[in-house]
């Protein structure tokens, strides 16, 4: 199955939430880490941690002062899901023979090229939407992301790929 790690999730629960513009005005906030971990229920000790792994990749920067916390350090437009996720998480990867990993099926297995175009569309995918889509309704570029309530999904039991946020 593949699934975001809790803190790929958290990293982008926390620069949604920082992504959102503050009233009409389309500056974006600054935020504690308290006031992140009580909006979404996100224990704070991981979510500190979380914060200060982004804070490090250069996607989020410290404010102090009695309204400080963080805020996001770059547009949100030009952050991809895809780089945040690589910066938490480390390489996305579909699986072990995509690496130099070596597999006993390798001279006869007739998946690896059907799964290696999985594997692009999923980074291309993820490396498309941007932070700032995640604030949206449908964060996928051209549509398609969330699909309508009582939509068929073909895949029994799962979810969009993106369903990553609470509802």
């Amino acid at each position: 199955m593949l699934k975001l790690t809790k803190k790929a999730d958290y990293s982008l629960i926390a620069l949604r939430h920082l992504a959102l513009p503050v009233g009409s005005e389309q500056h974006l906030r600054a935020a504690s880490a308290k006031e992140i971990a009580e909006a979404y229920h996100i224990p704070l000790p991981i979510l500190s941690k979380v914060l200060q792994k982004l804070g490090k990749a250069g996607f989020l920067q410290s404010v102090q002062g009695t309204n400080g916390g963080y805020k996001i350090a770059r547009d949100p437009r030009h952050i991809s899901v895809l780089e945040v996720i690589r910066a938490v998480d480390g390489p996305v990867i579909l699986t072990s023979c995509f690496t130099h990993d070596r597999c006993d099926q390798s001279g006869s297995c007739t998946v690896k090229e059907p799964l290696r175009k999985v594997h692009e569309s999923i980074l291309k995918l993820l490396d498309s939407i941007s932070i700032e889509a995640l604030t949206k309704d449908d964060p996928i570029p051209g549509g398609g992301g969330n699909p309508p309530p009582g939509a068929h999904n073909p895949i029994p039991g799962s979810g969009s790929i993106l369903h990553i946020l609470p509802s």
